[in-house]
């Protein structure tokens, strides 16, 4: 397959993934109605994806080393390794092909540090998984790959179950029930017009719009560089079946905002490429905004 043919595909896998998410999260329909009501934009494609975000479980055949092949495929390649000592995950993000396809960053709750009831509830669903399922997948079909990132890996977990994760992790009941259901979209608020164009403008725009940010570390998180400003809303609450009909409201996905600011050598030229631009991530930045599904967090919206 040509490059160009992969690089169709991908925008292919994107445009599913964004439109279930979409359809999923009402933020972010509401969001982009209130930019463009504001006149920050005129339509949505204007606005730069930063990156997506997927969780994953690191169990036998699964995981990142599973994932990582889909965008592999199509040109990503892996970049640095994040450690989240405290929630006990790993992760990685993805440079892409070209500049106009979002980073990706999937993160691995590394299952075999939690307690052994906590394994035993995971393994009871993830061993129904046998082999890895992307080895099976065919990678040049973006409906097929589209297909399977929505589809479910193992059975409806039960709510007994979910409740007992989260008490230990609530990343690993968020996964248990969600599997790769994109965890979030990113605006690239520096890309914006002036008056929005910092994170702290662009919270204190979705603010006074009823929008509930995630305080977790401070609603704007900063890495030590100062380069690399970082926010989110707080994850909707979304009706949820689990096994045997039970219906319970859990954590959905969010949406993130970044800012980017010059690398020093490029400061105050206006006209800038990503490459110019702080690269990366920051653990300390996504360690907090990790937490907008956990429920010190999703507890505070209206």
């Amino acid at each position: 397959m040509s490059v160009a043919s992969k690089l169709e595909t991908l925008q292919g896998v994107l445009d599913g993934l964004m439109r279930r998410y979409k359809a999923r999260v009402p933020d972010v329909e509401a969001i982009l109605q209130a930019m463009t009501a504001e006149g920050i934009i005129r339509t949505p494609e204007e606005i730069e994806n930063d990156h997506i975000a997927f969780r994953t479980m690191g169990v036998p055949h699964l995981g990142i080393a599973s994932l990582e092949k889909v965008f592999l495929h199509y040109g990503y390649r892996r970049r640095d390794a994040y450690d989240f000592p405290a929630k006990k995950l790993d992760a990685y993000w993805y440079s892409p092909p070209e500049p106009r396809f979002p980073r990706v960053f999937i993160s691995e709750l590394r299952v075999g540090e939690l307690s052994p009831e906590a394994q035993r509830i995971i393994h009871a669903y993830t061993d129904e998984v046998t082999r890895d399922p992307v080895d099976a997948l065919d990678l040049d079909d973006a409906g097929a790959v589209d297909a399977f990132l929505h589809h479910p890996l193992w059975r409806l977990p039960s709510y007994a179950d979910y409740r007992r994760l989260a008490e230990e992790s609530e990343y690993a009941a968020w996964v248990i029930y969600n599997r790769y259901y994109l965890n979030h979209f990113t605006i690239s608020v520096h890309n914006l017009p002036e008056g929005y164009n910092t994170v702290e403008q662009f919270n204190a725009f979705l603010e006074a719009r009823g929008f509930t940010l995630n305080a977790a570390g401070g609603k704007a998180k900063r890495s030590p560089d100062g380069l690399l400003i970082q926010s989110s809303t707080v994850a909707e609450m979304i009706e949820a079946e689990f096994a045997g009909g039970e219906r319970h409201k859990i954590a959905g996905s969010y949406v993130e905002f970044a800012e980017r600011r010059p690398l020093p050598e490029f400061a105050g030229q206006t006209e800038l490429t990503r490459e110019q631009r702080r690269e990366g991530f920051e653990a300390g930045n996504a360690d907090k905004i990790f937490e907008s599904t956990y429920a010190a967090q999703t507890g505070r919206r209206g």
